[in-house]
């Protein structure tokens, strides 16, 4: 037995009693749930939190629903802070051990705490994934594995102001710091590749270290434009590529940290057949670069279907997974039995319906759609997540869900996450002091077919700089600025437009009359470039 397949099956052992739990708990989400929200409110009742909203007197999940309001990312933004301060007992009993960046609603980047409570709670769930993969086909552990989960840039650090460290931290860590290192064992691309920070020496590295990986198995991705940006990238690197292979070497393209590259190059060693066998070949085939590749796992749903449909073109004979949904803060559902349940065993989940009204897991209605709000061990109390489901059936009890798209004005091309609260302060700040009659931020693809974004302006002079000064606004926004790091996004666009509103207002994709259509900073629907008759004017 080789290696990776000694340590896959200890990592699919440890899985088994994840697997085993929520096998159980599918039957029956009311009682997890319920024991699960006792559990957290137990523990930190004694947290400001806690005492300000009455966690000792409640005592069952409609109680909890009446005595705690729905928390937006910008309501805890003072509890956040408190904890930045270094505040113990601010909203868990359990320390603070990093803060997490995600996208806010109306304003830049917010931190979402990361306890080690939360960390057991997204284990039980990837667990419980990684067991029912591994044990569907025992083919996949035969070789290293490619999981890209974090985005790429520098780990946890020391920020001024901050007492507690902000950012993220290796991947594995979600499983623990046992199974971690075991993990990270199998990984084809090691953790220290996501410190690079230019785009060009990141895929280069990330490249490098997959083609050493011949009996490359799975590839686990977020959006699926990031694998074909991977492989596009591939020709163009082909023989600095071989000749790292061949050398044991790292030269990767730019100017990166000496010490980065000694890291680096330290894990490698000379591959002179690998380099060989990979002259002879196509880099556009990757199926022939890596023969054993059984497996990839990516989004698949809402605006990330077309993507990875012709991802898949490239890829015949590979099997791919859609995955379930997963945030910065929780772990909502997961591939698991050939469905896709709700992961009632990590975390507390509500779902608002379109009247406003908010139900559990054991009520919701196959067919119907819903808002989706969290509790976990993190300190996320009634958290609006901002991300509408479907439910499409039961896998026993639980409802198995489908991610349609974020709610509440969001746009959310390959992970960007663009809220119209917050696009509309950009404008307003950027556009301050100026008669418009017109300005709107849309999906568009740029003239080489990159997705990406247009504001459309109505304006009697563009000012200097804006798209560039717009691309810096929306940068605050660590997911749109994350998807232009990686090139998934174009470069937003300025283009002017003229008699725009009545346009806007006469367009046929409105349903309802004019008292319906609310103003908007951002529309999520493409098409506006031909209903407004936009001009291109690049960033």
């Amino acid at each position: 037995m080789n290696r990776c397949a000694l340590l896959h099956r200890l990592w699919r052992l440890d899985g088994q009693r994840h697997a085993r739990r929520l096998r159980q708990a599918l039957a029956d989400p009311e009682t997890i749930q319920r024991a699960l929200l006792r559990q957290l409110l137990e523990r930190n009742a004694k947290t400001r939190f806690g005492r300000l909203h009455g966690f000792t007197a409640i005592r069952s999940l409609d109680t909890f629903r009446e005595r705690v309001p729905i928390q937006s990312t910008d309501a805890l933004g003072e509890w956040i802070e408190a904890v930045r301060a270094g505040e113990q007992g601010v909203l868990t009993r359990d320390p603070v051990t990093r803060l997490v960046p995600t996208s806010g609603t109306t304003g830049p980047a917010r931190l979402v705490p990361w306890t080690r409570g939360l960390q057991r709670q997204f284990g039980r769930a990837i667990g419980a994934w990684t067991h029912d993969l591994l044990d569907q086909d025992p083919a996949l552990m035969g070789g290293p594995a490619y999981w890209s989960i974090s985005p790429a840039g520098p780990r946890s650090s020391e920020v001024p102001g901050s007492a507690v460290p902000v950012g993220t931290d290796r991947d594995s860590a979600y499983l623990g710091r046992w199974l971690a290192p075991l993990v990270d064992a199998t990984l084809a691309v090691p953790d220290e590749v996501r410190r690079l920070e230019t785009r060009e020496a990141f895929r280069y590295a990330t490249l490098l270290f997959l083609l050493r990986a011949r009996e490359l198995r799975l590839i686990s991705v977020w959006h699926p434009a990031f694998l074909t940006l991977l492989l596009d990238a591939l020709p163009g690197y082909r023989e600095r590529l071989l000749a790292d292979l061949e050398a044991g070497t790292f030269t990767p393209p730019g100017e990166v940290p000496a010490d980065l590259v000694t890291a680096l190059g330290r894990r490698l060693t000379p591959q002179p057949i690998r380099a060989r066998e990979l002259a002879d070949l196509d880099f556009l085939d990757a199926t022939r670069l890596w023969p054993a590749l059984r497996l990839v796992s990516c989004w698949q749903d809402a605006r990330a279907a077309e993507p990875a449909r012709a991802l898949a073109t490239r890829l015949p004979g590979v099997r791919f997974q859609a995955k379930g949904l997963l945030a910065t803060e929780a772990m909502i559902s997961l591939p698991f039995a050939g469905r896709y349940p709700l992961a009632v065993t990590a975390h507390v989940f509500e779902f608002v319906d379109e009247t406003g009204r908010s139900r559990w897991a054991h009520e919701v209605q196959e067919g119907e759609r819903y808002r989706l709000l969290v509790t976990t061990a993190g300190g996320l109390y009634r958290y609006d997540l901002g991300d509408q489901v479907e439910v499409t059936g039961r896998l026993g009890g639980t409802p198995t869900l489908r991610f349609i798209g974020r709610a509440g004005g969001i746009s959310d091309l390959c992970g960007e996450k663009l809220s119209d609260a917050f696009v509309g302060a950009a404008l307003e700040a950027l556009l301050a002091g100026l008669e418009v009659a017109f300005a709107m931020l849309a999906p568009e693809r740029d003239s080489r077919g990159r997705p990406g974004y247009v504001l459309f302006l109505e304006i009697d002079r563009i000012p200097d700089a804006l798209a560039e000064r717009l691309e810096a606004r929306l940068g605050e926004n660590p997911h749109y600025a994350h998807a232009r790091w990686l090139g998934q996004l174009a470069p937003v666009a300025i283009e002017p437009v003229r008699d725009a509103q009545r346009a806007y207002l006469s367009a046929p994709v409105h349903r309802g009359g004019l008292g319906d259509i609310k103003p908007t900073a951002l529309d999520a629907r493409e098409g506006w470039r031909r209903r407004l008759g936009g001009k291109r004017r690049g960033a």
